[in-house]
C-alpha cells in the first residue's frame, strides 16, 4: 500500500469469513429452523454460493484496497473446512483461523484436523461457551498444538451483530472474559503466539498488564 512514508505491506489480521456453512448453522438455530438462503432478505446481505467464491471475492477486495494478505476466521465451531477451502482456492493470500469449543467431545480432533489442513490459529471465545480459559479442556488443546500456533482469545465485551439481526439469543457470560486469566497460561506456553483482539474489548488495562 502506498503511504506518505513509502510502500508499506498491509495485512488484515481479523476478517470473519461468513461462509455458506456459517449462515446454514445460524439458520438452523432459528425457530422454526431455516436454510442459509433464507437469511439474505432478513439480514440484507448476500449469501455466498460457495466458500471458494467468497474467498475470490475477498481476494478482489484486498487487491482493490492494496492489502497484501488477510487472516480469515471461521466464526462458528465446525466451519473450519470452509476456511480450509478458501486457503486452497487462493493460495498464499490468506492465513486461516478457526473457532473451537473446548468443551465439545471432538475438540482436540477438530483442532488437529484443522491445523493439518493448513490453518494457523485457534480462536477461543470463553464468554460465548461459558468456560474458563484456564480449564483443563483448554490446557489439553494447548498442549497438543505445535510451537508457533496462534492462540486468539476474545476477552471483554462480546456482541455478535448477526445474531442480534436474526433474533438469536446470546447468553454470553463476562465472568470468563478477563485477559488477566491468560497470564499463567502464556507463561506455561511461551512457544505459542497469543492474540487478544480489540485491545481487550473494555479490558485494556488488564490486556496491557498481561503483555
Amino acid at each position: 500500500m502506498h503511504t506518505p512514508w513509502g510502500e508499506i505491506a498491509v495485512r488484515d489480521a481479523h476478517v470473519h469469513f461468513f461462509s455458506p456453512r456459517f449462515f446454514g448453522m445460524l439458520a438452523a438455530q432459528r425457530t422454526p429452523a431455516a436454510q442459509a438462503k433464507d437469511l439474505g432478505p432478513v439480514l440484507g446481505w448476500e449469501i455466498p454460493d460457495t466458500a471458494e467464491a467468497l474467498a475470490a471475492r475477498w481476494a478482489g477486495e484486498l487487491d482493490r484496497h492494496g492489502v497484501e494478505a488477510a487472516s480469515l476466521i471461521a466464526s462458528l465451531p465446525g466451519d473450519e473446512d470452509s476456511v480450509a477451502a478458501a486457503l486452497a482456492a487462493v493460495p498464499g493470500r490468506f492465513a486461516g483461523y478457526f473457532m473451537v469449543n473446548p468443551l465439545a467431545p471432538d475438540a482436540v480432533a477438530r483442532v488437529e484436523k484443522a491445523l493439518g489442513a493448513g490453518l494457523r490459529g485457534i480462536c477461543f471465545f470463553p464468554a460465548m461457551q461459558a468456560y474458563s480459559i484456564q480449564s483443563a479442556e483448554v490446557d489439553t488443546i494447548l498442549g497438543a498444538v505445535p510451537p508457533g500456533t496462534v492462540i486468539f482469545v476474545h476477552c471483554g465485551v462480546l456482541s455478535v451483530g448477526v445474531r442480534k439481526k436474526l433474533g438469536l439469543k446470546s447468553p454470553f457470560d463476562l465472568q470468563f472474559s478477563n485477559p488477566a486469566d491468560l497470564h499463567a497460561i502464556a507463561l506455561r506456553y511461551p512457544d505459542l503466539r497469543f492474540v487478544i483482539p480489540h485491545f481487550g474489548a473494555g479490558y485494556l488495562r488488564e490486556a496491557l498488564m498481561v503483555c
